[in-house]
């Protein structure tokens, strides 16, 4: 009988996609019994400014670059063709029916939890499938600390963030080693953040 294979979904708006994310990647799949990852580009959150939010397709086309040499990983732009905004649970229900032999695990940050509970379906969520949580710097306890769905995963703190790579390039810092090399250069011969 053929295994399933377990699949990370790693959700977010990669604005723009960093050696952080791809430092998680690696390790869910290396350390967490995971097959393949998946980075699942979202559209515009609403509860987040879009000033500095780039285009749907320049941040796909950064992960992109960012991962295509590697066949660990994967980019999914399906979050743009659903209904919006998009929920977690619509992107896995929809993702399960296409692929009956995968298993999806979402993989969510520590810094989720204490919002968790505002989330759609999220008793759905919690009852369906697996989450893993890697740790973020500044996580409040939640009340889903005790929850045996969410797999805590002992991945090394990154404390990098879009926000600050963002910020330092409008401020004219070289910011080329927090980034994979392809994807500076496309920030930077697209003259993006500045």
């Amino acid at each position: 009988m053929k295994k399933e294979a377990k699949t990370g979904l790693l959700f977010g708006s990669f604005n723009p996609i960093h050696n952080g994310h791809l430092m998680i990647a690696a390790y869910m799949v290396e350390y967490g019994g995971l097959d393949q990852v998946w980075f699942v580009v979202s559209p515009h959150n609403p509860l987040k400014e879009k000033a500095t939010l780039l285009a749907d397709h320049h941040r796909l086309a950064m992960v992109n670059l960012a991962i295509e040499d590697d066949k660990r990983f994967k980019s999914s732009n399906i979050e743009f063709k659903l209904p919006k905004p998009s929920y977690t649970i619509d992107t896995l229900t929809w993702l399960s029916e296409k692929y009956p032999g995968k298993i999806f695990i979402p993989i969510l940050g520590s810094d989720n939890l204490p919002t968790l509970h505002k989330w759609k379906n999220f008793e759905a969520l919690l009852a369906q499938y697996n989450i893993y949580i890697y740790p973020r710097p500044g996580t409040a306890p939640s009340r889903f600390d005790d929850q045996p769905s969410l797999i805590r995963i002992d991945a090394p703190l990154i404390t990098v963030s879009s926000s600050f790579i963002r910020q330092g390039i409008k401020e004219g810092r070289d910011m080329r080693y927090f980034l994979p090399e392809r994807v500076w250069k496309y920030i930077t011969e697209m003259n993006f953040y500045r």
